[in-house]
């Protein structure tokens, strides 16, 4: 690689400008210019004078997707790929703080039926077949790569797939899933010990990147970035693949494209949604922003821990209410599957003119929180998120919840108060419109239901009827996001962004929950990390076979 001076601000942003006038739509990459053409059309203004860096192929983001693309790029193409990173080091992204379950496809006709009817049908077909065709080979890769995994029936989250029920119980068992002990952790030491045989280098604490374009063909040659407060740029010879996550840290691409809000996430703090604002600045069209992968969180409501939790609380006596002290639900489940429960918090209320399940409050009793912990810690069955023990001490977040409750409460993640009415007053402090009266009126009928074994309006399990207790009381909140957004650009067949005509932006990549291609709900078990390797493979095996564009 060549180490130069970099380009300038002032001359990156005439090549930006001179890029954005240039007429719109793109050739297909066989018809393209020569370098030398496009050159001398614009006077080469756009190009950088000079390069700091230079590779084959450049992945932008080190989580599982980019992990794949970078792989594939260097193993199967022979290319010399270099990879820009976020975080300050490792990387690794949700993909390494998730449970690790990757999609297992046993019956692909079947499946791809599944595909269109889940997705009521904005799921184009010749997607689910590349998709398909790709997916079939996962465990072959895992296999040529050494990961650690068994084929099981059964996910952690539950049934697979999501909507097997779907025309008649069509689809049961046309997947299976993954099991991967040590979870993605496990599978990241893995596929991170195959990039570093195959020599694949990772630059750290690489951000703010603006893609190199060249006005007359469109191609995507390389891209400005910042490597802690310095500017470098990087040329791409033969393509850039973006594998930038999501925007779960992004409020105001959460407000712009989600279906209610607010949201608190609890995973990978660096995925803020670059990857939108760079495919913009170039054309691209995009897809599926509305797309997210959740249930709901616990959240913290502390400016210095500002994400989400996973919450469970040891005993039956509780229940929940919305903004306005009303029960709305069968608290046993929050109306929630394992991975759209989300759903259950989009109803809008014009008396508010607000969501008004959006805190949904979770009301309990001492002996709920003296019965065990409430939220999760290092060395649990199911340790994943942003308290992960793995993960080093820049990266981490916070390490995990307090055997006995208490931190949490000192932090006020929980609140506490001596009476029903003086609980509803400390929630008003936080939302305003609820309601000590309905509160009240609410916590009594709970109590009367309790006595009676049966829940009229909801139809909780008489099982799970449990009365609280005289107090103190305790509530804390709960919010839509524990896992990922998964819109981005729209894609072809070969992973290829296309731009608002639905023509290829060449030498333009995507993959990962960038970009996602499940579209209504997410209904593939597995989906994300399956994901991953899927259009990451495709991408990076696509890419790699190009020519360079400088004619090197």
């Amino acid at each position: 690689m060549n180490t130069n001076e970099a380009l300038s601000r002032r001359s990156f942003l005439k090549g930006a400008a001179l890029a954005g006038a240039a007429a719109a739509g793109a050739a297909s990459l066989a018809g393209c210019a020569t370098a030398d053409e496009s050159l001398s059309s614009t006077g080469g203004d756009w190009m950088p004078a000079q390069w700091d860096y230079e590779c084959d192929v450049l992945v932008i983001g080190y989580g599982g997707a980019g992990m794949w693309s970078s792989l594939i790029a260097a193993d199967e193409g022979g290319a010399e790929v270099l990879v820009l990173e976020k975080a300050p080091i490792e990387g690794g992204g949700n993909s390494r703080i998730n449970n690790g379950e990757w999609t297992v496809i046993a019956d692909p006709e079947r499946f791809k039926a599944y595909c269109k009817s889940f997705s009521h049908g904005l799921m184009e077909d010749e997607m689910i077949d590349a998709y398909v065709a790709e997916a079939t080979r996962h465990t072959e890769y895992a296999d040529k790569y050494g990961m650690s995994y068994e084929v099981a029936e059964q996910a952690l989250a539950g049934t697979i797939p999501e909507y097997y029920f779907l025309d008649n119980d069509a689809y049961g068992g046309c997947i299976q899933i993954s099991s991967v002990d040590g979870f993605g952790m496990q599978t990241f030491r893995e596929l991170d010990a195959a990039r570093q045989e195959l020599g694949i280098e990772v630059l750290f604490d690489c951000h703010d990147e603006h893609l190199i374009q060249n006005p007359a063909t469109k191609e995507i040659v390389g891209c400005t970035t910042m490597i802690g407060d310095e500017e470098k740029t990087v040329k791409a010879r033969k393509g850039v693949i973006l594998t930038t996550g999501g925007f779960e840290f992004n409020d105001d691409l959460q407000r712009e494209y989600l279906k209610c809000y607010p949201w608190h996430f609890e995973g990978w703090r660096y995925n803020t949604g670059d990857g939108i604002r760079m495919v913009e600045e170039v054309g691209a069209k995009l897809w599926h922003m509305s797309m997210v992968i959740s249930m709901s969180s616990m959240y913290t409501r502390d400016p210095e821990n500002n994400f989400g939790v996973d919450a469970f609380l040891p005993t039956n006596s509780f229940f929940h209410v919305n903004r306005l002290g009303k029960r709305y639900v069968n608290e046993v489940n929050n109306g929630e599957t394992p991975h759209n429960g989300w759903h259950v918090y989009t109803q809008f209320n014009d008396e508010i003119d607000d969501y008004d399940r959006i805190p949904t409050w979770v009301v309990f009793d001492h002996t709920n929180f003296t019965s065990g912990k409430i939220g999760v810690s290092q060395g649990d069955f199911f340790e994943c998120g942003n308290m992960t023990s793995e993960l080093p001490d820049e990266l981490r977040d916070w390490d995990g919840w307090s055997e006995d409750n208490m931190a949490e409460l000192e932090r006020g993640w929980i609140t506490k108060a001596d009476t029903i009415e003086e609980l509803a007053a400390k929630m008003a402090e936080w939302d305003p419109w609820m309601s000590a009266e309905t509160l009240r009126a609410t916590f009594d009928e709970y109590q009367a239901i309790c006595d009676a074994g049966v829940d009229p309006k909801f139809d909780r399990n008489p099982e799970t009827l449990q009365k609280l207790d005289g107090g103190p009381y305790y509530c804390y909140t709960l919010y839509p996001g524990s896992c990922s957004t998964l819109g981005g650009p729209k894609k072809n067949t070969n992973a290829q962004v296309l731009d608002t005509r639905g023509e290829v932006i060449p030498r333009l990549y995507a993959a990962g929950s960038f970009g996602n291609f499940q579209a209504h709900s997410y209904g593939i078990t597995g989906g994300n990390n399956s994901e991953n390797m899927t259009w990451g493979r495709i991408a990076g095996r696509h890419a790699s076979s190009l020519d360079n564009w400088d004619g090197a």
